[in-house]
């Protein structure tokens, strides 16, 4: 009879894991993992953590492609997002989007980069690694003409990182599999200008390396991905080691980075390691319900956290930055909050606290009120977004009204202050531009800023503004 590895035990017992049953191939040259593995509370723990940057990010760049017709795909926004839109966690509701879906397994793309006429544009490229990266922005003077940009990855094959004639930047993913985003403020209340930037937004289009060197490019090979989830806790509880095992083969690992080899540190145990194919009876078992307790578990401590200012304020250097500028805790708090937002030099996501520190609910009415000197310190554009809290989604209403700002409609008040309302009906008095609808019911509420190239000078001294209970609600 078979039985683990000295070695495998010694692993397994310095993870924190015991064997419990170990599964046994007779047939085989290597004994079998164990099947079942009892992992204690923190070794649990350190797993959801370590592993949440990427489940939110597979989930995330899957539905996308999933949504607009598979990968190596673009498509561009012609409205701004409505209550229908649940590929992502807090969506935008102020800026346009182009997302183009590039699969760089099978080969290097060329993206090709119009002009935008607008305030506000960013391009950003993201792995399942959940680094940020943002290799074009307005504020640096982009896009003022057309360009080619060659995305590609150490795995892409048919390039290995030479120059090529008519290409004006390159640009080394960490991921196989990567969304690539620009951000466009759409001027919604200048007609003749929206519609430009949505004819420039169109004109956003990728192509094969090969084929922009005039040969055939390579067929595109079938790729079997893992089942996504309606939310990451799904992935958590139902295929968490089919998705990471995925995530290993397509992402690049950074022999010297720590967070890097801290995660594979922690699948390893388990049966897990860069490139190898997923069988579930080489892999342990793990406890689904118990994985997705934890998952929201997490979830929700950061969900709380983040409403304190001292916290969201020490985080707000290292979220969303590219690999080396950020940690583990800051990428485990945005893939919580909200995944694949820009760093603070393109836009900040303050959240909206309560005045009396209670969780707002849709059982109240609310206010948030702010001075013209109190107003986002922003150099582009603000917004105030509302969401359910558990989910992070718009709340459905005839309206069709999300946020409040500039381009969803917002109106200032003489003094050029404003008051917000958060309501079940239009209250006296208030601009409908200024009203968030809610239905009375007992669902918890996470209204949240975004403040577009802000500040930062002046953001050391902002305070974010508080909701308050209207009385009598």
């Amino acid at each position: 009879m078979r039985t683990l590895s000295l070695l495998s035990i010694l692993t397994l017992l310095l993870a924190g894991c015991q064997p419990s049953e170990t599964k046994v191939d007779p047939s085989a040259d290597e004994p079998v993992i164990a099947q079942t593995l009892e992992i204690s509370e923190a070794d649990l723990d350190n797993l959801v953590r370590r592993s949440y940057q990427y489940v939110a990010m597979y989930n995330v760049n899957n539905k996308f492609a999933r949504t607009q017709g598979g990968w190596n795909t673009c498509v561009a926004d012609k409205t701004l997002k409505d209550h229908t839109a649940r590929d992502i966690a807090r969506p935008n509701n102020d800026t346009l989007y182009a997302a183009c879906l590039l699969d760089l397994s099978n080969q290097a793309i060329v993206l090709e980069i119009p002009t935008f006429d607008s305030n506000y544009v960013s391009l950003m490229i993201t792995g399942y690694d959940h680094y940020v990266n943002i290799p074009m922005a307005s504020r640096l003077g982009d896009f003022q003409k057309p360009e080619r940009m060659l995305i590609y990855t150490t795995r892409s094959p048919g390039y290995s990182g030479e120059p090529i004639e008519g290409i004006d930047r390159m640009f080394e993913a960490t991921g196989d599999f990567v969304s690539v985003v620009f951000r466009v403020m759409p001027h919604a209340y200048d007609t003749e200008r929206f519609e430009r930037i949505l004819a420039q937004l169109q004109s956003v289009t990728i192509e094969p390396l090969a084929q922009y060197q005039g040969a055939e490019p390579e067929p595109a090979v079938a790729i079997n991905f893992p089942d996504i989830g309606q939310t990451d806790a799904d992935i958590f509880e139902n295929n968490l080691l089919e998705v990471m095992q995925f995530v290993f083969n397509h992402t690049t690992f950074d022999p010297n980075d720590s967070t890097d080899q801290a995660v594979l540190g922690a699948y390893a145990p388990l049966g897990l390691v860069p490139g190898t194919e997923y069988d579930p009876d080489q892999v342990a078992q793990l406890d689904g319900e118990r994985l997705r307790e934890k998952a929201q578990q997490v979830q929700r401590e950061w969900l709380t956290r983040l409403t304190d200012r001292t916290i969201s304020t020490q985080l707000q250097p290292r979220q969303f930055q590219p690999k080396g500028k950020t940690d583990l805790e800051a990428l485990l708090a945005v893939s919580i909050i909200g995944p694949i937002g820009i760093p603070q030099e393109e836009a900040v996501y303050p959240q909206v606290a309560t005045a009396d520190g209670e969780q707002m609910n849709a059982m109240h009415d609310y206010v948030i009120s702010m001075s013209a000197d109190e107003l986002p310190p922003a150099e582009a554009f603000w917004s105030l977004t509302l969401y359910d809290l558990d989910q992070g989604f718009f709340l459905p209403n005839d309206r069709k009204k999300y946020s409040v700002g500039e381009n969803a409609g917002m109106k200032l008040n003489e003094d050029g202050g404003i008051d917000i309302y958060i309501a079940a009906e239009q209250p006296d008095g208030v601009p409908v531009e200024n009203w968030l609808p809610i239905e009375r019911q007992d669902l918890d509420l996470s209204p949240q800023l975004r403040i577009y190239v802000p500040d930062l000078d002046e953001m050391k001294t902002w305070k974010a503004p508080v909701a308050e209970i209207v009385a009598g609600s």
